[in-house]
Formats: structure tokens, sequence, C-alpha cells
């Protein structure tokens, strides 16, 4: 084993936590002005810019949401798996986080967990009505767990758990496009090229994600929505931190705008981007959970960069 490849693979692992870390920080940033307009965030905190809890659901500080936790709930499904992502683990792992009583959960997960319940089929029907960001918020642990596989797996993978609950064609392509941009990051890819390579096309295929134009506040939990506030923070800032204050100062949906924003910065961006104060105020627990799942998750395709 070289030391260029030890270093690539120490890298590559480098990049799935602070993907990981970036998902929960921007969930627990987020979720204090969660539901909030941008002018009302103004009013109460100036630049909202602190992990301090609070917030509808009125979290302690560093406490996280659904968004990281179901994050959490499918990654240890795909470990005990041996590596697979299987629609029917998948859905297990969800019902069992729903029954474990979590403190936010959104309309559609809870609805077509219901009826898998009593159907045991893990696929929800297709459903133009389901086009709610609860897949693509999720989806970070079935990218890091398909590090190493051709495009087409990667797509059927994240297909997998998102059908669990939304069976819907633009979350299909956002959680798609979030799953392979993030990879492209966790591998060292420049933005410019993510640009070129995945957003480019997502918008050609998807017009109603652009972003261009006017500024998207108060995003709701409906995907194109979320994707167009995403986008935009990402493509218009130019950092960890300035892209998740851009973002969760919109108000609106902002945990999960959040959430997916501090992935793909995470992964872009690197650990030493994430600010210290941020790290420390993280639930210590949550903190841990991110950064070994992320480990596991992405050992494989570490090994294989080794090699």
């Amino acid at each position: 084993m070289t030391p260029e490849a030890v270093a690539r693979a120490d890298e590559l692992i480098a990049r799935a936590e602070a993907a990981y870390l970036g998902l929960a920080i921007g969930d627990a940033l987020g979720a204090t002005v969660e539901f909030l307009t941008a002018r009302e965030i103004r009013s109460r905190y100036g630049i909202h810019r602190e992990i301090c809890g609070g917030g509808w659901l009125r979290l302690k500080p560093g406490q996280v949401t659904d968004d990281t936790t179901m994050s959490l709930a499918l990654g240890a499904s795909i470990l005990a798996g041996g590596g697979a992502v299987k629609p029917l683990s998948c859905a297990h792992a969800f019902d069992a986080w729903m029954r474990a009583k979590p403190i936010d959960i959104g309309n559609t997960v809870r609805r077509n967990l219901i009826t898998f319940r009593g159907s045991g089929n893990p696929c929800a029907p297709p459903s133009t009505n389901d086009a709610g960001n609860g897949a693509a918020m999720r989806v970070l642990p079935v990218a890091l767990c398909t590090l190493g596989c051709d495009e087409a797996a990667v797509r059927g993978a994240v297909r997998a758990q998102a059908h669990v609950t939304h069976h819907n064609a633009a979350s299909d392509a956002a959680s798609e496009f979030l799953a392979l941009a993030v990879q492209d990051f966790v591998r060292g890819e420049p933005l410019r090229n993510v640009y070129r390579r995945r957003l480019l096309p997502l918008l050609d295929a998807r017009p109603e994600f652009r972003y261009q134009g006017r500024r998207r506040e108060n995003p709701s939990g409906w995907i194109v929505e979320t994707m167009q506030a995403v986008l935009q923070a990402l493509m218009e800032t130019d950092g960890f931190e300035a892209c998740l204050v851009d973002v969760t100062n919109r108000g609106g949906d902002a945990d999960t705008t959040g959430a997916i924003a501090g992935m793909l910065a995470g992964a872009h961006y690197g650990v030493e981007a994430i600010p210290a104060r941020w790290l420390r105020g993280l639930d210590p627990l949550v903190r841990e959970k991110c950064r070994a799942q992320a480990r596991a998750l992405a050992a494989g395709a570490a090994g294989g960069a080794t090699g």
C-alpha cells in the first residue's frame, strides 16, 4: 500500500464524515427557525448562525430531528444487511424508527409506513402527491455505501429506500442527484465538475428545479422548493458556514434544507471547513454516531482506493 493510496483513502473517509456531520449540523441549526419566515428570523435573531435549540419543537441545543435520526436508522439497517440496500430492510428500519416515537415525522412518511404495516409491501404506490423532501433528506447513507458502485446501481439503491415512503418522479430525480453529487464531492471532484456533470443534466431533465433568478425564501417541504433553496445556497456561497447560514435563514422547512445543504457542503468543503463551535454544539452522541456510521459505510470504497 503506497503512501499516496493511504492518503486517498483517508481523504475519502474524512469527506464522508464531513458529509454526515454536515447533515446533522444543518438539521440542528435549521430546526431552530423551522416554519419561520425570513423576515421573522431577522426580527428574532438578526442573522441566525448558532446551534441553540428551541424552535417549534423546543429542542435542546444540539438536538437533531427526523432528517438525521432517519438517516442513522437507514444507515444502521444497511450495515446490518452487509452493505445492501434492500427495500424490506429499509421499510422495517423506518417502521422501527417511527415506533420509537421520534420527535418529528413527516405526514407522507407516517402515512406510507402505516400502510406498510398493513400490507407488508415495502414499496408505496406511485403518487403525484408524494413529492415531498422526506426521501431526499435521508439519502446520505445510500450515497456512502454505494461509493464503489456504477451509476445504475446507485440510482437503484436510492429508489429502493425512497419508494418505501415517496414513490414520486420528482423525489427520485432529486434523491438520485444528491447521492451522485455527494459521491463526486467525497471523491474530491471540484464544484465546477459536479455542476457540469450532475447539475446541468438535472436541470435539463427537471426544469422545475431551476434556481437562478428570484431567491427562494420560506421553502416548503415540496422537493422543488427544497432543491431551489439548497442549490442557490450551495452555488452562490463560497464556504460551508456561509452555505448553511444562507439556506437556514430562508426559513420554511429549514431543518431539511439545512440538512441537505449540509451534506453537500460537508462533502465538498471537508471537515476542516466545519466551524469548531458547531461541532462542539452538536449533541455528542449524535456527533459520534455520524462519524462512526460514515466510516463504516464508506469503508469499502476506502479499501478500493488503497487497492
